[in-house]
């Protein structure tokens, strides 16, 4: 079973949530928190693989409780759920610590997307998200120089990867979508972290666009 504990600041939400997650198969919501302390209480306490975590909270925030969960608690995932997409909430989460990142306007088929790729070690970005991260880095982007020799070392199927989890599909997705194993698209998202020198997805996002490897629809 994957245990959640779900951190709302809303009671409303956190029972909408707490049915709703009930229904999917080899889940348990562990627990509940109203805010980032109660979070920290109660992961000591119910030790859960997966904290569902808003970002707006009073008293202690869901960013700043993230941050602190990836030093005390580092097994633990944490899945953002929030009613912001704008850029900056989600590069600040990601940065902090986040495995993953929903709004509230997402489906539950995506929810449950989202907290079986983040409890299998994945990131996951929903396609709402993505385009969210990807619109404010077009904003700032000009045309550049779409032969950089960075982009010139990638082969084909290295290019075909970094496309995909720009476009915020999972692991999963894209072994399905390229015909491979998720193994084999681990080891190409490796690989191509190491290329281009960039830690985390909101990077291959970020050079992804600045590429024109992905576009955005107006």
């Amino acid at each position: 079973m994957i245990r959640v504990l779900l951190a709302d600041d809303h009671k409303m939400m956190r029972a909408g949530l707490q049915r709703l997650i009930g229904e999917f198969d080899g889940f348990e919501i562990v627990g509940e928190a109203s805010n980032g302390h109660e979070t920290l209480q109660q992961i000591e306490k119910l030790h859960p693989n997966v904290v569902l975590m808003d970002v707006l909270m009073q008293g202690l925030n869901g960013l700043d409780a993230t941050t602190r969960i990836r030093h005390s608690f580092p097994n633990v995932r944490v899945l953002i759920l929030s009613m912001h997409s704008a850029e900056e909430y989600v590069l600040q989460a990601m940065r902090n610590g986040a495995h993953g990142y929903l709004v509230k306007s997402d489906s539950p088929t995506e929810l449950e997307l989202a907290l079986r790729a983040v409890a299998s070690g994945e990131t996951y970005l929903s396609a709402a998200v993505s385009k969210h991260v990807i619109s404010g880095y077009v904003n700032r982007v000009t045309s550049g120089d779409a032969k950089d020799s960075s982009l010139g070392r990638l082969t084909p199927r290295l290019r075909d990867v970094l496309q995909l989890v720009a476009e915020g599909f999972t692991t999963k997705q894209i072994a399905i979508k390229l015909e491979l194993s998720p193994k084999t698209v681990e080891t190409y998202r490796t690989q191509l972290m190491q290329a281009l020198k960039i830690n985390d997805v909101a990077g291959l996002v970020r050079y992804a666009v600045s590429k024109g490897l992905v576009t955005v629809e107006a």
